[in-house]
C-alpha cells in the first residue's frame, strides 16, 4: 500500500491510502474513532451499488450507516443540494463524533467535503474517489466547494481525515472518464514531475495507473503541505484552470477537457511572458492523449467575464500559472493582448 501524508507544520492532517482493492474493505480503513456511532455516505447514482456495499460492511462492524444520494456531476454542487443533505443529516441526528463518507467522482467529493466542513461547523470526512479525476485532484488537498455563478466560488479549506484510492476501481473506468482524469494528472507532471510527463509520452492514455496516481498525488501533497490556503505556492496547481474554468462553464464541457484546453492557452501565455519554448511539444502531447486542444464555439466576452469572476484573480488582475519549462511553474499577470492571443490559440475570438 502506498501512503501519502499531508502535513501542516509538524501535524499530519490528511492520510491518503492507494492500493488495489481498497474500497472492498473501506469499512476497515475508516480512521479509528471510539465515539463514532454512525456514518452518512454521500454518493451518486453511478456508484450507488458500491456505496450500499460499504454501508453494509460498516453496519457489520456495529456502526450505523445511511446512504444519502447526490445528483450526478456538477448538479451535486449547488447550495440547494447542500441544504437538502443538511436536512437529511438533521433527520439522522448526526453529531460531531460521527463521519461523512463521500464516495464518487470529483463533484461528489467536492460536495461531501464542503458539507462535512460546514455541518455542525465541521465533522470528520472520509473520501473514496471513484474516478481518476477525483483521485488525483478533487479529493486531495482540502479544497471543498460548490458553484454559484462560477466554479467553486463558495467553499472552505478543510482536509478529509483520510482518502481511500482503489486502483482496481480506477482501472475499471470507461475510456472517456480515464481521459478526463488524465488531464489533471498530466498537469501535475507539467508543474512538478517531468518523469510523469515522460510516462505519458511513452505509454499514452494507457500509462500505468498505479504509478500515475502515486506520482500525481506526491506532487499535489507536497505543494499543499507547504501552502494549504493558497498563499503563494499552491497557486501552481491551477495550471490550465484560469481559461479552463471559464471554458468549462461557458461551453459545458467536462472539467478534464476544459483543463486540457486551458493548458494550451497557458502555454501561449508562458511563451509570451517567460519564454516557455515547449508550447508546441506540450500541445502535441495533450492531443496525443486524445484530449481537446481547442474550445467549442463560445462567446469571447462570456469567457472574459468568467475569467474576471474567477477566484484566482487578485489585486494585480487575472493570474495565469505558466511554465518556464516542464517542472518549473511561475505565476504571472499577463496583459489583455496576451490573454486575447491565448484565447485565440484555443479558438475563441
Amino acid at each position: 500500500m502506498h501512503r501519502v501524508v499531508i502535513t501542516e507544520g509538524d501535524a499530519a492532517v490528511c492520510e491518503i491510502l492507494i492500493e488495489a482493492g481498497l474500497l472492498s474493505d473501506a469499512a476497515g480503513h475508516l480512521p479509528h474513532k471510539e465515539d463514532r456511532r454512525q456514518v452518512a455516505i454521500l454518493t451518486q447514482p453511478t456508484v450507488r451499488t458500491r456505496a450500499d456495499a460499504v454501508a453494509k460492511a460498516i453496519r457489520g462492524r456495529g456502526v450505523e450507516a445511511s446512504v444519502i444520494p447526490l445528483p450526478d456531476g456538477e448538479a451535486a454542487k449547488t447550495l440547494s443540494i447542500v441544504e437538502e443533505v443538511a436536512l437529511a443529516l438533521n433527520h439522522l441526528g448526526l453529531t460531531r463524533d460521527d463521519t461523512i463518507f463521500g464516495i464518487g467522482g470529483g463533484a461528489a467529493t467536492d460536495a461531501a467535503g464542503f458539507i462535512a466542513a460546514t455541518y455542525l461547523r465541521g465533522i470528520e470526512c472520509v473520501l473514496a474517489p471513484t474516478t481518476l479525476l477525483g483521485a488525483v485532484d478533487a479529493s486531495v488537498g482540502g479544497k471543498t466547494g460548490v458553484n454559484v455563478g462560477g466554479k467553486n466560488l463558495v467553499g472552505v479549506f478543510r482536509h478529509a481525515a483520510r482518502v481511500l484510492i482503489d486502483i482496481d476501481v480506477l482501472e475499471s473506468l470507461p475510456l472517456d472518464l480515464r481521459r478526463q482524469g488524465t488531464a489533471e494528472a498530466l498537469k501535475t507532471g507539467f508543474i512538478g514531475d517531468p518523469e510523469l510527463v515522460e510516462l505519458y509520452r511513452q505509454h499514452g492514455i494507457d500509462a500505468p495507473l498505479d504509478e500515475v496516481v502515486r506520482r500525481a498525488i506526491d506532487v499535489k501533497a507536497g505543494v499543499v503541505s507547504r501552502d494549504f490556503r493558497e498563499g503563494g505556492l499552491r497557486a501552481v496547481l491551477n495550471y490550465g484552470h484560469t481559461a479552463g474554468h471559464a471554458v468549462e462553464v461557458a461551453a459545458g464541457v467536462s472539467h478534464g477537457e476544459a483543463v486540457a484546453i486551458g493548458m494550451v492557452a497557458a502555454g501561449v501565455v508562458g511563451e509570451r511572458t517567460v519564454g516557455f519554448d515547449r508550447r508546441l511539444e506540450q500541445e502535441q502531447l495533450i492531443a496525443f492523449l486524445g484530449l481537446p486542444t481547442r474550445s467549442p464555439d463560445v462567446d469571447l466576452f462570456d469567457v472574459e467575464r468568467l475569467m474576471a469572476l474567477d477566484k484566482k484573480r487578485d489585486a494585480g488582475g487575472i493570474r495565469f500559472v505558466v511554465l518556464e519549462d516542464f517542472g518549473v511553474p511561475r505565476v504571472v499577470h499577463p496583459d489583455d493582448a496576451t490573454v486575447r492571443d491565448a484565447l485565440h490559440a484555443i479558438g475563441i475570438d
